[in-house]
């Protein structure tokens, strides 16, 4: 059986997790590590949207910023106007989907909750900006708490582990422990043990292969490892596959994260990791 947590929406609503339930990406950037992912402009945005909740999708993630290893901060401004106008754009193409916004400011996150976003989706585990958890806490809604070494620009340079599993688990358990401090309800929290976030290949790989260990937290577990480096490590023959060829290994990452019983998959490609998920789910 899956498992029996949920997650409270400020609407009474709840997710619930007697299947993976789908996140898709939608990047309002020009310089996400997979251009597939990317959406110019507020119509971009939507049709994307419109695509992948035909498709199934579940959830979509909206950012205004690219986190990609050693991307460079935007502006506060731009990134919550590219945020903003997508969540609007999509809110308005499709009003029932769930929206989160991926961001760390306070001030992206208050805006794109204003245009309807639903949840947030925070890279830092509310640690890169303070005001972060008030406006959770003020708007009632869900938040992911991702692990991550150091900031997009120096994480892979800060990518040293004795036992990965066992430390990043202990750093989610206290940000969690943070976050119900400052006021955010525990059913509305979702971890993230960040995926290629401050990680070398072996570290994603063992984070993937004990990935059971994170249910000793008792919340949902969102996985993010579409497309991502790793992949294309281990299935290039001394070269790693572009973004563009990692395809098959992010779907072999979803069955395993559906065999594992995980609640949510973070993934650009929304149709085909729904089909690998099915699957998995009916022969487990």
């Amino acid at each position: 059986m899956r498992s029996s947590l949920a997650t409270a929406l400020p609407d009474g609503r709840a997710l619930d997790y007697t299947r993976l339930r789908i996140m898709g990406i939608i990047n309002a950037t020009p310089d996400s590590f997979f251009s597939g992912s990317r959406a110019h402009g507020a119509e971009a945005a939507a049709e994307a949207a419109k695509r992948m909740a035909a498709e199934g999708a579940d959830i979509l993630d909206i950012g205004g910023e690219s986190t990609r290893p050693g991307a460079e901060e935007v502006s506060a401004e731009e990134e919550k106007r590219r945020a903003a106008e997508a969540v609007s754009a999509i809110r308005q193409a499709c009003p029932d989907i769930l929206i989160s916004v991926d961001t760390w400011r306070a001030a992206t996150a208050a805006e794109a909750i204003a245009r309807g976003a639903d949840m947030v989706n925070d890279i830092s585990a509310l640690r890169f900006d303070p005001g972060l958890a008030d406006v959770v806490r003020k708007a009632d809604v869900p938040v992911i708490l991702m692990h991550t070494a150091g900031t997009p620009r120096d994480m892979q340079q800060k990518a040293s582990y004795t036992d990965v599993v066992r430390e990043v688990l202990a750093h989610l358990a206290e940000r969690v422990e943070y976050a119900v401090g400052a006021g955010i309800r525990r059913d509305r929290i979702i971890i993230d043990p960040g995926i290629g976030f401050g990680k070398l290949r072996e570290h994603n790989i063992e984070l993937l292969r004990r990935i059971d260990e994170f249910s000793a937290l008792g919340l949902p577990v969102l996985v993010g490892a579409s497309r991502k480096t790793f992949i294309g490590q281990t299935l290039g023959a001394g070269t790693p596959l572009p973004p563009e060829e990692r395809l098959e290994g992010t779907l072999a990452v979803t069955a395993h994260c559906a065999a594992h019983k995980v609640q949510i998959v973070r993934v650009h490609d929304v149709r085909s990791n729904i089909r690998a998920a099915r699957m998995t789910e009916a022969l487990s």
